[in-house]
């Protein structure tokens, strides 16, 4: 088959092929013509690649999976490299995951303070005063009074 319908039947672009062509992953057949060629073997390949994308695998870390079906496995994820590959995925969405609960945290704390001040105001207690907000204005007055003694100088 013909890049365009490799690339219809993949559900990716023509310049996608190319890119995956340069970088290795896709081989570089061509018929007497000139055209490129492709079999039902490519579109496996392709359809590998971009359900590992899908799952948030860079185009690098589907080469195992890639070279494993091109070896002849029945699947990509059976060879020893590509069960290396997940596992160093999965490593990485942990650390992410660690991150992300971290964040939630803060954000989950900041919303109880909000939430507890706008009771309080709520109650008749004085408007509570937002740090940021007090820090910014003060660094704002600051800049202001050495921007007119700078000015003062000059006169």
């Amino acid at each position: 088959m013909r890049i365009g319908e490799l690339a219809e039947r993949a559900g990716t672009t023509t310049r996608a092929l190319r890119y995956y062509e340069s970088r290795g992953l896709l081989p570089a057949r061509r018929a007497v013509n000139g055209y490129r060629t492709y079999d039902e073997d490519d579109l496996r390949l392709l359809q590998q690649i971009r359900t590992l994308q899908d799952f948030g695998f860079d185009l690098e870390e589907t080469r195992p999976f890639v070279e494993c079906l091109r070896a002849g496995h029945p699947a990509g994820d059976s060879c020893p490299a590509s069960l290396a590959v997940y596992r160093s995925k999965l490593t990485e969405l942990d650390g992410l995951i660690d991150q992300l609960q971290s964040v939630r945290a803060q954000v989950g704390a900041q919303l109880a303070q909000a939430e507890e001040a706008r009771a309080g105001l709520a109650a008749g207690a004085d408007a509570p005063r937002c740090e940021l907000t007090h820090a910014l204005s003060h660094d704002a007055y600051d800049a202001y009074d050495a921007h007119e003694e700078t000015e003062n100088d000059q006169d």
